[in-house]
């Protein structure tokens, strides 16, 4: 008879940690259930705040009551009270009634990360029931007793704002907020009709209006606040400090402080904008990215790049105690670092928005200067008298000034020379239209050239058939015009009109019809007729802009030479000749009288041209006359440069 062999079988051996997870429903008819059950009762609890089924004992073995533990959690947890974590547990180490276990903690924070770390939670074993050993230690290691949890902003340093020399150009600057504190007022109609010739003889933004409505400002206003009626500029505020420190005592308050500024109140004010407080229209357009107090761009380019200006907040976790003198002491537990803003580089050089903006201050109408180098296509002047940016995106017509795109066209095509003939009429009918000359100029038979120099309309209107449907949209086009340019802000490049009828193509010839224009178009084009090749404005260093157009061909010389000439006699014996002895060597140019509605009396008044190395167009609205003040702005402006 065979005898069955014996088989050895594997032990099989599985720690009570493995065995209470791999068969739960054996653990729980076991007599001892481990500390497991009453851990996950805590941890749940302590998420929830309910601890109903949770023995707690002191760390001195006294009973600790669940309310207890509850309202000394909450207190611990401060900040995080409405935010519980993610808990999880490691096996407990149990050892003759003492339970040990690691909890890893993940706790959302509000830059949207999670601090994790690791706490301990004990516990010990009365009879047959595990305690949890309650001790504010558990939350974290480092907490004690009347401690809590809080969560301190670390604002990021905003980066300022660089000129084409790197020069910071928007940095903090000195500033006094004037204001009142209510509490310290006896008399507040007396202290406005005090406060009102102040404010009312001079430049600081405060009106009769708005020192009306203080009293009910005042009224509305904690007892110790500052209400603030104006913030100045230091070098501002300096000539009616004494005045204003006089009132004191009536309930007159300062406040001194920094503030990001650019270099004076209206330097390039339109193009860069401002920084203060953030807006509630900013906080909704990105929720979470502000903070009430904040400070946030406020138009222009401080806007546009407010994410890069102002950096990335940290965060700092603490525990936070209260002393007994009142002051509150921090000690950091945790900390999400801080990203300072980067700087912004323009090619904005200073001195030429300067003397841009000196000139723009001579006339009352809104107005606009652009300056570009010519040798790179920098722009080292971007200057508005208002608070658009009409510079960079104005769509106007462009009037006479245009005549320098035709005229580039018709020599570029052949069609017509410098000195042939062209007729200058008072008049001239285009299928039923008539179009005339400013004042009702009429030259009679002369040469183009002086067509040119003398802006005669009909002269041009003539030879509109001479460039036929395209031929306009072709020269705008070699100068840059209607291009998709990335200058990195905003910026009208034009349109220039093309396929209309005959009518529209007269009137588009001395830029009127549906052509128009901004002033950094059309002294893009300037800069083209003088560098010999269209080359897309720069306003931008770094970040350099993401998508600038490409070079245009090289222009030809027998086109280029004989324009240049013309735009010369523009200022020798022209509609320019105030410009003949302006320092600084030769000025080229092209003035410009634009309709701009059915009134032949509303007009806009223009200037383009160069000198040196620096082209420019000028832009007055309802300037009426450019010898009255396009021209004499320009001139202004080149005198300002020396």
């Amino acid at each position: 008879m065979a005898l069955r062999s014996k088989v050895r079988r594997p032990k099989i051996v599985l720690s009570l940690v493995a065995m209470s997870l791999l068969f739960p429903a054996l653990a729980a008819c076991s007599k001892d259930d481990g500390p497991e059950p009453m851990l996950d009762a805590f941890l749940a609890g302590w998420r929830s705040g309910t601890f109903d089924k949770v023995t707690f004992v002191s760390p001195t073995g006294q009973g600790v009551a669940a309310d207890t533990v509850k309202t000394e959690l909450r207190a611990l947890e401060g900040v995080f009270r409405d935010t519980p974590p993610t808990l999880t547990k490691q096996a407990p180490a149990v050892n003759q009634g003492l339970a040990t276990t690691q909890i890893k903690v993940a706790q959302p924070l509000p830059d949207k990360t999670t601090w994790e770390y690791t706490t301990t939670v004990r516990m010990t074993k009365a009879k047959d029931t595990w305690q949890v050993v309650w001790e504010p230690a558990i939350v974290h290691e480092k907490l004690t007793k009347g401690d809590e949890l809080a969560v301190r902003r670390l604002a990021p340093a905003r980066a300022g704002v660089f000129d084409g020399k790197g020069e910071e150009i928007v940095k903090p600057r000195p500033v006094v907020v004037i204001g009142v504190e209510p509490q310290k007022i006896t008399d507040i109609d007396a202290l406005v009709k005090d406060l009102t010739p102040i404010f009312t003889a001079g430049a600081y933004d405060v009106s009769a209006d708005d020192l009306a409505k203080l009293p009910a400002r005042v009224k509305d206003a904690k007892p110790d606040a500052l209400v603030e009626i104006v913030t100045l500029r230091r070098e501002v505020y300096e000539p009616i400090r004494d005045r204003l420190r006089a009132l004191m005592d009536k309930g007159v308050a300062f406040r001194e402080e920094d503030r990001l500024l650019s270099p004076t109140r209206t330097f390039a004010r339109a193009l860069l904008g401002t920084v203060g407080p953030v807006t509630k229209e900013i906080m909704d357009s990105k929720p979470g990215a502000y903070q009430v107090g904040d400070q946030a761009g406020l138009g222009g380019i401080q806007r546009t790049y407010d994410d890069r200006l102002r950096g990335v907040a940290g965060l700092s976790v603490v525990s936070s105690r209260k002393a007994s003198d009142g002051t509150v002491q921090d000690t950091p537990l945790y900390q999400v670092e801080k990203k300072d803003g980067q700087k912004l580089q323009l090619a904005i050089d200073t001195k030429t928005q300067i003397a841009a903006e000196k000139a723009l201050a001579t006339v009352k109408q809104r107005s606009a200067m652009v300056a570009i180098r010519i040798s790179d296509g920098q722009l080292v002047a971007v200057a508005n008298s208002g608070p658009d940016n009409l510079a960079l995106t104005a769509q106007v017509p462009p009037g006479s000034t245009f005549k320098a795109v035709s005229a580039y066209g018709l020599l570029d095509a052949g069609k017509v020379t410098a000195n042939q003939i062209v007729p200058c009429p008072k008049f001239f009918t285009v299928e039923g239209r008539q179009f005339k000359n400013s004042n009702f100029l009429e030259l009679g038979n002369v040469a183009f050239h002086t067509d040119f120099a003398k802006s005669c309309n009909t002269a041009f209107a003539s030879l509109a058939p001479q460039l036929g449907p395209d031929g306009l949209l072709n020269a705008g086009t070699a100068l840059g015009l209607g291009q998709t340019w990335d200058l990195g802000v905003p910026a009208f490049t034009g349109r220039v009109s093309a396929g209309g009828n005959a009518t529209e193509l007269a009137a588009a010839t001395f830029g009127q019809g549906q052509t128009i224009v901004s002033p950094v178009a059309m002294a893009g084009a300037a800069a083209a007729i003088a560098r010999g090749q269209w080359k897309q404005p720069v306003l931008l260093l770094d970040p350099a802009a993401a998508k600038p157009a490409p070079d245009g061909p090289a222009l030809k010389p027998t086109t280029l030479d004989p324009l240049r000439a013309m735009m010369r006699e523009v200022i020798t014996a022209g509609t320019a000749t105030a410009l003949k002895d302006t320092p600084g060597g030769a000025v080229y140019g092209k003035t410009g009288t634009a309709e701009y509605d059915n009134n032949p009396a509303h007009t806009h008044a223009w200037f383009i041209g160069w000198q040196g190395d620096i082209a420019f167009a000028v832009f007055i609205e309802n300037g009426i006359k450019p010898s009255e003040t396009a021209v004499p702005v320009t001139e202004s402006f080149l005198r300002n440069l020396r």
